[in-house]
């Protein structure tokens, strides 16, 4: 939901699937949001603003928060009384957020805690704009914050749900608006522990929130809305011809999402594995498209091909000693720490012939993996034992094959078809088996790689 047009387009779409029927118990649409885009990294930045003393920077990022929210606001809600109440709101929520800066910029520090209460602002607010659109068109809209309906542990930024509590909590909370013919729309990503301190649940956190929920009330199928036509062999952006996966079992789909497939998450689908809920993928700007949809068992006339998943805007980043004193626990030591403050490695690769670590990381996470390790390794970096680094902008090309695809084997025709090209592969992650397998690649080479691959491999149909 990256505009006031998108979010119209979101009411839209609830109401056009929405199937409530009042007086018949969990019959209904349940609807959750995720925060308007880039709004998390943006209460992320605020933050360490913050915790750098950057008094003005996080004051930019509360007022630009502000000014987004207001204005998407005012274009959609007519002048009155409802217009008025919601930017109150708005407005007070943000203060808030003021307040949180402040007390962080005074202590110098961010905690796991401190980090899952920032960014939980992004979907309160977003459930109250949605919900207001949803009532001001004529439908009985409740926005509700998932700290009342999710129960997790304490593992602040990836907390994980206690599974029989969150069940009492959702049937006791939604049953009652279901059966009253109420929409309720409930911010994703953020849970609660059992005294009610604010959690995460961290990547992928608003789709994992629809599947608990539609697990939780066993519901008859969960959606997951993106911005593409559910899974396809390819990114669209890249390789126009890219196909559509129109039918996959979970174990296909937890493959290619743990191979980083951007529109699922891995643990999005336990849920619904548990509860053998068909768990569908479809694309807000194509709303009439059948998607992708996720099954335990496909039907047996299904097309079944592989799948190439690239990413981009990545960093390589290397430490290790200029000696051959590296070992594994240093390696433990800068993993440990990097777990710790929430940085997310995407892929990583040890050489002791190098005596090194490699990282990959996105981006934006970029310097404060740099400045975790420089932490951990304060003492061997002054004495000038251990070096640290960027080495370059990379980007991930990873092939997610199918059992018995063809007869050479998918990962054998990957690396043939990057051998006929020329890639320079930095590094390499492969499965046991011979279906799937990822290359580090400069970043520079990444789109004319994966429209090869996708023709090497007769994907363009």
């Amino acid at each position: 939901m990256g505009s006031a047009e998108r979010i119209s387009a979101v009411a839209e779409i609830v109401m056009h699937h929405d199937n409530r029927t009042a007086g018949t118990p969990l019959n209904g649409t349940v609807v959750v949001l995720s925060a308007m885009s880039g709004v998390t990294n943006q209460l992320l930045s605020g933050a360490w603003a913050a915790v750098e003393g950057r008094d003005k920077e996080y004051c930019e990022v509360q007022a630009a928060l502000l000014a987004r929210h207001l204005a998407a606001v005012e274009a959609l809600l007519p002048a009155g009384p409802p217009r008025l109440e919601l930017g109150g709101w708005i407005e007070d929520r943000l203060r808030e957020l003021e307040r949180l800066y402040r007390s962080i910029a005074v202590l110098g520090e961010l905690t796991a805690r401190g980090r899952d209460h920032v960014v939980a602002f992004g979907e309160q607010l977003s459930v109250q704009i949605v919900a207001a659109v949803l009532r001001e068109r004529g439908v009985c809209a409740e926005a509700l914050v998932a700290t009342e309906l999710i129960v997790t542990d304490d593992q602040f930024g990836a907390a994980v749900p206690l599974k029989d509590a969150t069940q009492t909590r959702l049937r006791e909370r939604l049953t009652p608006l279901l059966d009253r013919g109420v929409l309720p729309v409930i911010t994703g990503f953020i849970a609660a522990t059992e005294a009610g301190v604010t959690t995460t649940l961290g990547r992928g956190g608003s789709d994992y929130t629809a599947a608990i929920i539609g697990a939780g009330l066993d519901a008859d199928e969960v959606w997951i809305w993106s911005d593409v036509d559910g899974i396809l062999t390819a990114d669209p952006n890249l390789v126009p011809a890219a196909r559509t996966l129109r039918e996959l079992s979970y174990v296909e789909a937890s493959e290619l999402a743990y191979y980083g497939a951007e529109v699922l998450h891995p643990k999005t689908i336990r849920p619904v594995i548990e509860k053998g809920i068909p768990l569908r993928i479809m694309n807000s700007f194509n709303p009439a498209d059948a998607g992708t949809l996720i099954v335990e068992t496909p039907g047996a006339d299904r097309e079944r091909l592989p799948a190439i998943i690239s990413t981009r805007g990545l960093s390589l980043i290397a430490i290790g000693s200029l000696d051959d004193s590296w070992s594994l626990s240093a390696v433990a030591r800068a993993l440990q720490a990097l777990s710790d403050d929430g940085v997310d490695v995407l892929m990583l690769s040890q050489s002791f012939s190098e005596h090194n670590l490699n990282l990959i990381v996105r981006r934006q996470g970029q310097s404060r993996c740099l400045k975790t390790l420089q932490m951990t390794f304060t003492a061997e970096l002054d004495r000038g034992l251990v070096s640290l680094g960027t080495k370059e902008q990379v980007a991930m090309v990873s092939v997610v094959g199918v059992p018995s695809w063809n007869s050479t084997g998918t990962v054998s025709h990957a690396f043939a078809a990057l051998g006929a090209q020329g890639t320079r592969v930095i590094a390499v992650a492969q499965a046991a088996t011979e279906n799937s397998v990822s290359f580090c690649i400069p970043e520079d080479r990444v789109a004319e790689t994966v429209r090869f691959l996708h023709r090497e491999l007769g994907l363009e149909g």
